[in-house]
């Protein structure tokens, strides 16, 4: 069997603590090729850079664990998986984000889970993971070495199995300071927003996506509070009870039947 190959890459950027412990964990057991942003990248889901301008661009730089790019999480795996063919990838692994990602509304929004959505639109199963501690959310530079070994485990149990053969790519939320038991999840649509206007013409938005509560101006919830907020099949559940969440997904804008908008053309083309 010729040696598993795995693209990294994160949204943190190529010197966080989190790729680093995934690029050594997971170089037990395959050959292994960062190619991350040069800088921090959070929040910008599966942006492109360049997109729309006639020659979108990114600066590439090489990298001891191998290569910085001056763009988006979706960037580099595109780059990783078109601009270095000889290597020939079998996974794309994004992560260890620092903090979850759980929920409908975050995942869209995440660069760690948009780089995994780019692989899987590329023809190349990923795997997207975050870290949390659960006292304090985000975990500590040191804190993500149990992440690390549980990530390799499913590495190797997906690829052992037939999961790929279904799903495109899997969401992986595990606790930074001790390996867990993980939990098979689906992510929970719990997001709403209120804004607020004043006479200034500014508008401010307040997001609460925790169980439709304020989690604050530090964003940080309080996992206590949500102990029985959430159904126990949602990716929020496993979180807030400190085991790990696995999700299975498949890439976006899934067709539904033509049965839904026939009505609509129908209408339309009468009037033609």
């Amino acid at each position: 069997m010729s040696e598993l190959r795995v693209l990294l890459t994160n949204d943190d950027g190529i010197e966080s603590p989190g790729l680093q412990a995934l690029y050594d964990a997971l170089s037990e057991i395959a050959a292994v090729t960062a190619v991350a942003p040069a800088e921090n990248q959070s929040g910008v889901g599966r942006s492109r850079s360049g997109i729309g301008h006639s020659e979108p661009a990114v600066d590439v730089r090489e990298h001891d664990l191998g290569y910085a790019v001056s763009g988006t999480p979706a960037d580099c795996a595109a780059f990783g998986l078109r601009s270095l063919p000889n290597i020939g990838f079998d996974l794309v692994v994004s992560g260890c984000n620092v903090g979850p990602n759980v929920g409908s509304y975050i995942l869209g929004h995440s660069g760690t889970v948009g780089a995994a959505v780019e692989a899987a639109f590329l023809g190349v199963p990923a795997i997207a993971v975050s870290a949390y501690d659960p006292e304090t959310f985000f975990p500590e530079d040191g804190e993500f070495v149990a992440a690390a070994a549980t990530t390799r485990t499913v590495v190797e149990q997906a690829l052992e199995g037939d999961v790929f053969e279904t799903a495109d790519l899997l969401n992986l939320n595990v606790r930074a300071d001790a390996r867990t038991p993980l939990r098979p999840t689906q992510p929970l649509a719990d997001y709403d927003t209120t804004v607020e206007t004043n006479g200034d013409a500014r508008a401010a938005f307040e997001n609460s996506y925790w169980a439709a509560n304020s989690v604050g101006p530090d964003g940080i919830p309080d996992f206590e509070t949500y102990r029985d907020a959430y159904p126990a099949w949602s990716d929020r559940a496993a979180i807030v009870n400190g085991e790990g969440s696995l999700t299975a997904l498949s890439v976006p804008q899934t067709p539904l039947s033509t049965e839904i908008v026939e009505p609509i053309v129908t209408a339309h083309n009468g009037q033609v």
